[in-house]
C-alpha cells in the first residue's frame, strides 16, 4: 500500500501565518478577546490552507476543526453545529440533483435542442449554450457540475464538428469562443439564483445573524434584470474582443439532430427528472407562501428522485462532491459564526466602518465592492472567499448605513461574480481553462475588461432596478 500524496511544502505559508497571529496575542487589538483572536488565527490559517491546499479542501477544513477543538476555542459540542446548518444541507441535496441531470442525459438533450434551435450563426451557438445553463442553474447548485459534467463535454464536441481543437492548434476556429463564453454564462447564471451555486446559500446563512432575510424569490427578482443584461452583454463583448475564426454554423442544426437521434425518444427516467425540476422549482418559488422552506424543497426533490428510480442510494453515496462540500462548508461556517459571537467580527466592522465613516452610503457600498471583488485574485475558491470576507463586509455596509437587503444582495452576487478573474478563481474555471482552449494571457486579459463590464451592470443598473421595484 502506498501513502496518499500530501504537499507538505504547502503547509508551510498556513502554519506559518497562524503561528504568528497566534504569538501576537499579547499585541491584539483593543477591544478582541483572546478567545476571538485565537479563532482569528485559525480561521485565517484554513482559509490560506484551503487555497494552498496541502491537502483538498475538506481535509484541510477538518485539520482545522480538529485544531480549534483540540485548543479549547471551541467545545465539541457546538463545533459540530455546523454540520446541521441548513443552507450546508440545501447545497447537499442539490448536488444529487444535478447528478439527476447528468445521470439522465437530459442536460445533453436539452442541451442539443437548444443548439438545433439557435445554433445557425457562432454567436447564436453561445447563447443558445448559455440558455442551456440558465434553464439548468436553478436546480443545480453546483456551477461546477454545470460548466463541468454537462456544458463542457457538448461543447467539446461541437467544436470536434467544425475542426477546432487545441490539439492541433485549431482552438481559434470556434471552441475558445463558445468554451469562454459558457464560463461567463455559467458565472451570470450562478449569481442569478440562490441555488445556482454552492456559496449562495452560504451568504444566506451569514446575513442571518444581522437579521436580513434572504429568499429564493427575493434573491432571484433582485438578479433577474442585471442578470439578463450581463447574458445579452457579455457574449456580444466577448465576440467583438475574441472573435471565432468561424462566423457561420449551418451544420449546427444537423449535428445536434444527429445527437438526438442517438439518444433516442425521451426516457421515462428523463420524464420523472422534468417532474422533479418542475416540483422544485415551483416550492422554491412560492415556498414562502406555502411555509415550505428551500432545504425542505431540496430533500423533497431527492426524495422523489429516489422513489422513481432515477437515482439509486448507491448514486447518492458516490457522490464525493456533496459530502466533501458537507464538511468544509460546515467547518468554515462553524469558524466564521464563531468570529462573529466572540466579538471579532463586530470589532472589525466597526474598526473598518469607522474609518468609512462620514462618507455617503453608496460610496461606501461601491469600495466594499471594488474591494471584495479584486480581492479574489488571492483565492482560488469563490466559496472559501464568501466564507472568509461576505459576513465582515455585510457588517460594515450595514454599520455605514448602507440599506441591510441591498447590501446583503449586492455583496451576495459578487460572491458569483468573482469568479471571473483567474483561471483558477472558482469551481469550473480549472475545468474550462484545462482544456487548453484559452491561453492563460488572453483568460486574464479578457477578464479583466469583462470585471469592470460586471461592476457597471450589477452595482450600476442592479440597484437601480432593486430601487425601483422597492427593495430599498
Amino acid at each position: 500500500m502506498t501513502l496518499e500524496p500530501v504537499k507538505y511544502k504547502k503547509f508551510i505559508v498556513p502554519l506559518v501565518v497562524g503561528v504568528i497571529l497566534w504569538i501576537l496575542s499579547p499585541v491584539k487589538p483593543v477591544g478582541v478577546s483572546l478567545a476571538a483572536w485565537h479563532m482569528f488565527a485559525i480561521f485565517v490559517a484554513t482559509i490560506i490552507g484551503c487555497i494552498t491546499q496541502p491537502l483538498p479542501i475538506g481535509g484541510v477544513a477538518i485539520v482545522g476543526f480538529s485544531i480549534t477543538v483540540l485548543t479549547g476555542e471551541v467545545p465539541m459540542d457546538k463545533a459540530i453545529t455546523g454540520f446541521g446548518n441548513d443552507s450546508i444541507w440545501l447545497i447537499v441535496m442539490a448536488f444529487f440533483i444535478s447528478r439527476g441531470f447528468i445521470k439522465t442525459g437530459l442536460g445533453r438533450r436539452i442541451a442539443f435542442h437548444f443548439v438545433s434551435m439557435f445554433g445557425k450563426k457562432t454567436l447564436g451557438l453561445a447563447y443558445s449554450l448559455i440558455g442551456v445553463d440558465l434553464v439548468l442553474a436553478p436546480a443545480t447548485p453546483s456551477n461546477t457540475a454545470r460548466a463541468g459534467g454537462i456544458m463542457f463535454p457538448i461543447i467539446e464536441s461541437l467544436a470536434s464538428a467544425f475542426g477546432s481543437s487545441p490539439k492541433d492548434h485549431t482552438q481559434g476556429k470556434i471552441g475558445s469562443f463558445l468554451l469562454f463564453s459558457e464560463f461567463h454564462g455559467n458565472i451570470i447564471t450562478a449569481a442569478m439564483f440562490l441555488t445556482a451555486m454552492a456559496g449562495n446559500p452560504l451568504t444566506q446563512s451569514l446575513a442571518k445573524p444581522l437579521g436580513i432575510h434572504i429568499t429564493w424569490m427575493n434573491w432571484f427578482i433582485a438578479g433577474v434584470v442585471p442578470g439578463i443584461i450581463s447574458l445579452i452583454v457579455v457574449p456580444l463583448i466577448i465576440y467583438k474582443i475574441y472573435p471565432p475564426e468561424i462566423k457561420e454554423t449551418p451544420n449546427a442544426k444537423e449535428w445536434s439532430k444527429k445527437q438526438l437521434d442517438a439518444m433516442g425518444k425521451v426516457s421515462t427516467a428523463e420524464k420523472f427528472m422534468v417532474l422533479t425540476f418542475i416540483v422544485a422549482l415551483v416550492l422554491w418559488i412560492l415556498g414562502s407562501f406555502l411555509g415550505i422552506d428551500a432545504t425542505l424543497t431540496a430533500f423533497i426533490a431527492l426524495s422523489l428522485l429516489l422513489v422513481t428510480g432515477v437515482l439509486s442510494w448507491g448514486d447518492v453515496t458516490k457522490e464525493t462532491g456533496a459530502w466533501n462540500t458537507l464538511v468544509w462548508f460546515s467547518v468554515l461556517v462553524m469558524m466564521a459564526g464563531q468570529l462573529n459571537e466572540l466579538g471579532f467580527i463586530p470589532w472589525l466592522s466597526k474598526t473598518i466602518g469607522t474609518s468609512l465613516h462620514g462618507m455617503n452610503w453608496m460610496l461606501v457600498l461601491v469600495i466594499l465592492i471594488l474591494a471584495y471583488f479584486y480581492s479574489h485574485y488571492l483565492f482560488a475558491s469563490a466559496t472559501a472567499h464568501v466564507s472568509a470576507m461576505y459576513g465582515a463586509f455585510l457588517a460594515v455596509a450595514v454599520s455605514s448605513g448602507v440599506p441591510p437587503l441591498l447590501a446583503a444582495l449586492m455583496l451576495g452576487f459578487f460572491g458569483d461574480l468573482i469568479g471571473s478573474t483567474t483561471h483558477y478563481g472558482n469551481g469550473p474555471a480549472p475545468i474550462l481553462f484545462g482544456s487548453g482552449f484559452v491561453t492563460q494571457k488572453d483568460w486574464w486579459r479578457m477578464n479583466a475588461i469583462l470585471g469592470v463590464v460586471y461592476i457597471v451592470i450589477w452595482v450600476g443598473i442592479g440597484s437601480l432596478w432593486m430601487k425601483v421595484i422597492g427593495m430599498w
